[in-house]
């Protein structure tokens, strides 16, 4: 449904009603149609997109250019997005954590599921759990807040090898003890998780037991954390922990500054 450009919308006593300031709510229609973009775009294409009219649009724009927001090209006369844009952008990301993004997606995971949620960070010393949410349900865990994870005996050492580079899995391989680390995955194991998006490995120690990790990137497309989860096998099946973790880790992603996962 297009705003009818040549009549008055009754902003002012729609926002009295509902609390919301519906000029703000239309400016950035118009800015989340520009960054979805992939060019600069021309105002009746811009219009049609945002569901106005051409002189609805006219008005937005040229307010938004006035503040920075948008510039216009002056031969084309095609709008896109401006340099306060990029300043906004980058100051929301310097306050982002990609860490305490997956935390609070990890405890609010702990809450639905049976399993215990977690967050490791990579360290001089390999994956480390630096966040752990127990689930009201599932009280066995073979990990614990602090722990440095085996290299390639738990699903979240071999994401994290998925993704980094080989020189810094070497320089941990050759920290770690042999027996704790365990044995190099190959290449085909490396680009099925890639192709996964993430791994998942059956408890070494307890076999009842399931580990699943998913990566997390930061703004730079860099992997930040790894998103874990520990469960029975059959719970894990029965409440699709796979699906729920892939689902929490995208969100994780997307809210430090990354669209998709690579």
């Amino acid at each position: 449904m297009q705003i009818d450009e040549d009549r008055d919308t009754g902003e002012g006593e729609n926002e009295k009603r509902s609390g919301i300031i519906q000029s703000v709510s239309i400016a950035t229609r118009f800015l989340n149609v520009l960054a979805s973009s992939e060019s600069q775009l021309a105002l009746g294409e811009l219009a049609r997109r945002a569901q106005t009219g051409r002189s609805t649009a006219h008005r937005y724009l040229q307010s938004l250019v006035r503040e920075g927001l948008v510039i216009q090209d002056q031969m084309t006369g095609a709008y896109d997005l401006g340099p306060s844009i990029l300043s906004l952008g980058i100051s929301a990301l310097r306050r982002i954590s990609p860490v305490e993004v997956a935390a609070r997606h990890m405890k609010a995971l702990a809450s639905q599921i049976s399993a215990s949620c977690g967050v490791a960070i990579w360290t001089d010393r390999g994956p480390t759990i630096v966040q752990w949410f127990r689930s009201s349900s599932f009280s066995i865990s073979t990990v614990s807040l602090g722990d440095v994870l085996p290299l390639d005996n738990t699903a979240c050492g071999l994401v994290f090898q998925a993704y980094l580079p080989k020189s810094q899995i070497e320089a941990v391989r050759a920290l770690q003890p042999a027996s704790f680390r365990g044995c190099p995955p190959d290449d085909a194991v490396l680009k099925a998780i890639v192709e996964n998006k993430g791994a998942e490995l059956n408890e070494h120690i307890f076999s009842a037991l399931t580990g699943k990790a998913f990566p997390v990137f930061n703004a730079h497309g860099d992997i930040a954390c790894v998103v874990t989860t520990v469960s029975f096998v059959k719970t894990a099946e029965s409440e699709r922990h796979w699906d729920k973790l892939d689902s929490a880790a995208q969100l994780a992603t997307e809210e430090s500054g990354s669209k998709t996962r690579t």
